[in-house]
C-alpha cells in the first residue's frame, strides 16, 4: 500500500469516527479515582471544666488519601447534580501549645458526603468540559480512638460531633470517547466540629476546631 492510499484511508476513518459528544440532559456520569482530604486547620481552641479555655492550645489534623466516587445526573444540558462519596478517611489528631499535653491525641475516621449543583459552560460538542459547583457537605466522624499514651495519662470517652457546611468545587473532564472520561477536581469544604473527652484531673476536655479542607481527586469516568 502506497503512502497516499494509507493517508486517505486514515483520513476516512477519522472522519467516519463519531466525535466525542459531552453531556446532555438525562446523562449519568460516574467518576472514580484517588481522592485526598488535606485539612487546613483554622481557629481552634482547647478548654476544660477545671481550667476553662487553655491559652495557646491548638489542634492539628493530618491528611489522608482514599478511593473517591462521584455520581452526577444532568438535569439540563449545562446543569448537573453531583453526589461525592469515598471510602472512610482516617486522620491523626494532635495537640500543640499545651506543654505536657502536646502530641498525638487520637485517630478518627470520617466520611464527607457532599451534594453539589454543577454548571458546565462549554458547548456539548467540546471534548474539554470544565465545571464549577456549590453545595452542602455533611461530615460524620466515627471510630474515634485515643492513643494508648493518652489513655495512660487519664484521657477517656472521646467523642466528636458531626458537621454541616458549605462546599465549593471546580473540575475538568476530558472526553476520551463518547463514554470514557478523564477527570480532575478540587473542593473546598467548611467543616466545624467539636470533640470532647474526659480527663482524670481536668474533667471534661473540649476541643473546638474549624477544618476547612482542600479535597483533591484525579480519576476516570464513564457516561451512561
Amino acid at each position: 500500500m502506497n503512502r497516499s492510499v494509507l493517508f486517505s484511508s486514515m483520513l476516512a476513518l477519522t472522519l467516519a469516527s463519531p466525535l466525542a459528544q459531552a453531556y446532555k440532559q438525562g446523562d449519568i456520569i460516574v467518576r472514580a479515582g484517588a481522592i485526598m482530604v488535606d485539612p487546613t486547620v483554622g481557629d481552634s481552641s482547647v478548654s476544660s471544666t477545671a481550667t476553662g479555655k487553655i491559652p495557646g492550645g491548638k489542634v492539628t489534623v493530618d491528611s489522608d488519601t482514599q478511593l473517591g466516587l462521584t455520581l452526577s445526573y444532568m438535569i439540563r444540558d449545562h446543569v448537573g447534580i453531583e453526589l461525592l462519596a469515598a471510602t472512610p478517611f482516617k486522620h491523626e489528631v494532635g495537640l500543640k501549645g499545651l506543654g505536657d499535653l502536646n502530641g498525638k491525641l487520637a485517630t478518627i475516621e470520617q466520611l464527607p458526603p457532599t451534594l453539589s449543583l454543577q454548571y458546565f459552560p462549554m458547548d456539548s460538542s467540546s471534548k474539554w468540559q470544565p465545571y464549577v459547583g456549590a453545595g452542602i457537605n455533611y461530615t460524620t466522624f466515627f471510630n474515634e480512638e485515643l492513643t494508648s499514651a493518652r489513655k495512660a495519662a487519664g484521657f477517656s470517652h472521646l467523642n466528636r460531633k458531626s458537621s454541616w457546611g458549605l462546599a465549593l468545587q471546580a473540575g475538568l473532564d476530558y472526553m476520551l470517547t463518547d463514554k470514557i472520561i478523564l477527570n480532575a477536581a478540587v473542593w473546598r469544604m467548611d467543616i466545624d466540629s467539636e470533640a470532647t473527652a474526659r480527663h482524670s484531673d481536668l474533667g471534661r476536655v473540649k476541643v473546638d476546631i474549624d477544618i476547612d479542607p482542600w479535597v483533591y481527586m484525579v480519576g476516570v469516568g464513564y457516561r451512561f
